[in-house]
């Protein structure tokens, strides 16, 4: 039996191995086969793990990030997407293909069911007055999501930070910022 250890350990090795496969040719061209064969597995390993290859795209997002970001005190959701940016960024070789994936169980629709809540939370704030409508949700993760990708593939992206506060000139309205900063 597999001790918890061994399974971070596999997992890792192949998510390593996709990662360099990645690096070396098209997702859609990458098979479990090709995973396992790059770290010396079987594909039984492969799917003690994983559903497909998708699922492990997805992993490689949960644990790198998220993980992460849960031992994380985040004050607001500004700086939790200038940490999202700030990693993205700094994993954009991986991401620029990772996002590109259309389909059923895609990193993409993945992505977008995690950003859900967040986007919600935020807007809420922004649109007190209104009910807040799952169009609005949608529209704003869509519009996010869209954006996070142009940024990733342009080859000269410009730096997190400044793609976050590009963002929210985007969303937020600095004449309300004013109006209640004189309150």
């Amino acid at each position: 039996m597999e001790t918890l250890a061994d399974s971070n350990i596999t997992k890792r090795a192949l998510a390593a191995a996709l990662k360099e496969l990645m690096r070396e040719m098209p997702f859609s061209k990458i098979s479990v086969g090709n995973i396992c064969e790059r770290c010396e597995m079987n594909r039984k390993s492969f799917y003690y793990h994983f559903r497909d290859k998708y699922d492990l795209v997805n992993w490689i997002y949960d644990t790198e990030f998220i993980t992460v970001m849960q031992r994380k005190t985040i004050g607001s959701v500004w700086e939790f997407l200038e940490e999202l940016c700030r990693y993205f960024y700094e994993n954009r070789d991986f991401y620029r293909k990772a996002l590109q994936i259309r389909g059923q169980n895609s990193f993409e629709e993945h992505f977008r069911e995690m950003l859900l809540p967040v986007e919600a939370e935020y807007l809420r704030g922004v649109f007190p007055e209104k009910e807040l409508e799952q169009f609005h949700i949608n529209f704003y993760a869509d519009a996010l999501l869209c954006a996070l990708e142009r940024w990733l593939l342009d080859e000269k992206s410009m730096p997190p930070e400044e793609f976050v506060r590009m963002l929210r000139s985007c969303i937020y309205d600095p004449g309300r910022e004013a109006a209640e900063t004189e309150k």
